[in-house]
């Protein structure tokens, strides 16, 4: 095995591990602050570093004019919306629900082919499809199913990261045209631009620069994790190993992902894992499996955190 594919299936590791863990981290920092502080200061973290990766890369340049209001909309999709429907969605769920849910973007991406682009799914994957419907059913209830006929089985946290699943899967695939044109890294920044001026309008608009002094070291720690290692170096760390090794590869490396959430918030936050819950999860990932069996391009190449 040479060393630039070991480095490859590092970085892919990395990545992964970091996105598992940055459910955790936003639930620290949200103990002190409001979501829009959250993902304001995150943002503003990761911009630099990409920025910084760019520079270094020698790849900057200023995107075609038809193209500036392309990498808004992603912005507002990718980094806005989809940042504020997570950071307000675990106030009230926790981090390991986030992260099983979340892990279901691979069977909207599907359902997505399915309606807008026509795209067949066989038998299996329609099974799949179905497997972590379920699961996503038992995760939300703790195995508790008789919720549903309650109509108990939402909390508007779990509506909220749900939303967040389909919105990734658009983000996504609208984001395939400009990785066809921009280098992965240069395109990312200029979401991130993007998104976190959006972003800026709901900081000032709440007053967030008061919040930002009673952020104590535990705070800034869990902020400075999601924007150093989740915004900025996982994104790296990811597309380079999307370059030096098959995609189908690289993407089994986000089955641990939600594994990482389930470790890390219980020794960092001490939450309970439910035998049910552990059940869903792993219907959940089955069901993406069993969609993703057939893909050989294109639905793994995009991550949620």
């Amino acid at each position: 095995m040479g060393i630039h594919r070991r480095r490859a299936m590092f970085e892919a590791l990395f990545a992964v591990v970091v996105w598992g863990a940055s459910f955790v981290a936003t639930k620290v920092a949200l103990r002190y602050v409001s979501p829009d502080v959250v993902v304001w200061l995150r943002f503003a973290m990761g911009v630099v570093i990409l920025g910084i990766a760019v520079l270094a890369g020698r790849t900057f340049a200023l995107p075609d004019k038809r193209d500036w209001l392309y990498f808004a909309i992603l912005g507002f999709l990718g980094i806005t919306f989809h940042q504020w429907l997570q950071s307000t969605a675990l106030l009230t769920i926790q981090a390991n629900t986030t992260g099983w849910i979340v892990s279901t973007i691979p069977i909207f991406m599907a359902l997505l082919g399915w309606l807008a682009l026509k795209e067949k799914l066989r038998w299996l994957q329609w099974t799949g499809i179905l497997l972590s419907a379920f699961g996503v059913l038992l995760v939300v209830t703790r195995g508790d199913l008789v919720l549903l006929a309650a109509g108990k089985i939402w909390t508007l946290g779990d509506f909220l990261i749900l939303v967040s699943a389909p919105n990734w899967a658009v983000f996504s695939v609208v984001s395939r045209r400009g990785l066809q044109k921009y280098p992965a890294t240069l395109m990312m920044f200029y979401v991130m631009v993007f998104g976190w001026l959006f972003t800026s309008i709901l900081f000032f608009a709440q007053g967030g620069l008061s919040q930002i002094g009673r952020i104590p070291w535990d705070g800034w720690a869990g902020i400075a994790f999601l924007g150093i290692f989740c915004s900025g170096l996982a994104y790296i760390f990811w597309y380079h190993a999307l370059q030096a090794l098959p995609v189908a590869q690289t993407g089994t490396y986000l089955y641990i992902e939600p594994m990482i959430t389930v470790i890390v918030a219980a020794l960092i936050l001490g939450e309970h894992l439910y035998i049910a819950t552990l059940l869903g999860g792993v219907l959940i990932l089955v069901g993406v499996w069993l969609v993703n069996r057939k893909k050989t391009i294109g639905e793994v190449e995009q991550t949620s955190t």
